[in-house]
């Protein structure tokens, strides 16, 4: 079993990004392809981990490489782990209605099987958008 984790940027700076069609996209992709993990966007980042088998992991990551939407892909770590730390395909992203402190509440559980490595980045990043 593979897991990725890396962070990246919008192509689009200074343009809103519509995550609507992306999350659609990821969730069918990642079901097609058997990788489960986690996607955060801020609206100008995107902080993704990939599960799965090791070819499965590095399909989905080289379709994402060749998207045009993402430039500064930086590999933040890519491991053999024993098991999925995230069972189920999520994306987290804050919706026109949720508060600062739900959507951080939301991220947290959704990290509670995480290693402290991966919740931390991602607590990071969350942190990082907040104190901006």
């Amino acid at each position: 079993m593979r897991q990725l984790l890396y962070i990246s940027s919008s192509a689009t700076r200074g343009q809103p990004i519509d995550v609507a069609p992306i999350m659609a996209q990821s969730v069918r992709n990642n079901r097609r392809d058997r990788v489960t993990g986690l996607l955060y966007t801020d609206g100008v980042r995107f902080l993704q981990v990939l599960e799965g088998e090791d070819a499965d992991v590095q399909r989905v990551f080289d379709r994402i490489r060749a998207d045009p939407r993402h430039v500064a892909i930086v590999v933040l770590h890519n491991r053999a782990v024993e098991a999925r730390q995230f069972g189920d395909w999520a994306m987290a992203k804050r919706g026109a209605n949720d508060s600062a402190d739900a959507f951080d509440a939301r991220m947290a559980t959704m990290l509670d099987g995480a290693s402290d490595a991966v919740r931390g980045t991602f607590l990071g990043l969350v942190a990082a958008r907040r104190a901006a």
